[in-house]
């Protein structure tokens, strides 16, 4: 089913929108889920939450591309649930690694929300993106998006992992020189 078609359903408070929403989009939003909490069952339960997290916000939304609006959902659900778990218990995995590797670009004793407002940070990384080299885009945005692993940002690319680290890291130069740039780095 096309997605505008199933925006309308939604629009119409019609429950079959839920369920083409998971036939056409359980996997994608499965694996941003998974990407970041790497945890099956709480992947899972992020899924099905996106699903009435779309309920609510449709309408007054009414999303121009579904399946980005789904992600950003799902990722939102999954750092939520991160947290909590990170907060219970410390633990390693692709989640807490990448954030730290970010730490260093934002790094400061204010919080992120207190230096910019989301839209304005939204507009910084948004121009930093479209100045970057295709492959460093995509590459930045498999990890730091989807918080995929280096050893599978290097099979899916076909480059070694030492070449995506380093493409990581003078990735997170390039945007700690720009938030400097903007005045965004304290």
């Amino acid at each position: 089913m096309e997605d505008s078609r199933i925006v309308e359903l939604y629009w119409q408070r019609n429950e079959a929108a839920i369920a083409h929403t998971q036939e056409k989009y359980e996997k994608y939003c499965y694996a941003i889920a998974k990407g970041i909490l790497n945890n099956d069952e709480d992947a899972n339960e992020c899924v099905n939450d996106t699903y009435m997290g779309a309920w609510n916000a449709m309408p007054p939304h009414r999303p121009a591309i579904l399946s980005t609006f789904l992600g950003k959902i799902t990722r939102r659900i999954s750092l939520k649930k991160y947290r909590s778990k990170s907060a219970e218990k410390r633990g390693s995995g692709e989640t807490a690694l990448a954030l730290e590797e970010l730490e260093e670009c934002i790094a400061s004793e204010r919080s992120l929300d207190e230096q910019l407002s989301a839209k304005e940070l939204a507009e910084v990384l948004n121009a930093f993106l479209d100045m970057l080299k295709a492959d460093e885009r995509r590459v930045f945005l498999r990890r730091y998006w989807f918080f995929d692993s280096i050893e599978d940002i290097s099979t899916r690319f076909g480059f070694s992992q030492s070449k995506v680290k380093m493409l990581l890291k003078r990735t997170r130069d390039k945007l700690r020189a720009q938030l400097e740039k903007e005045d965004i780095w304290l």
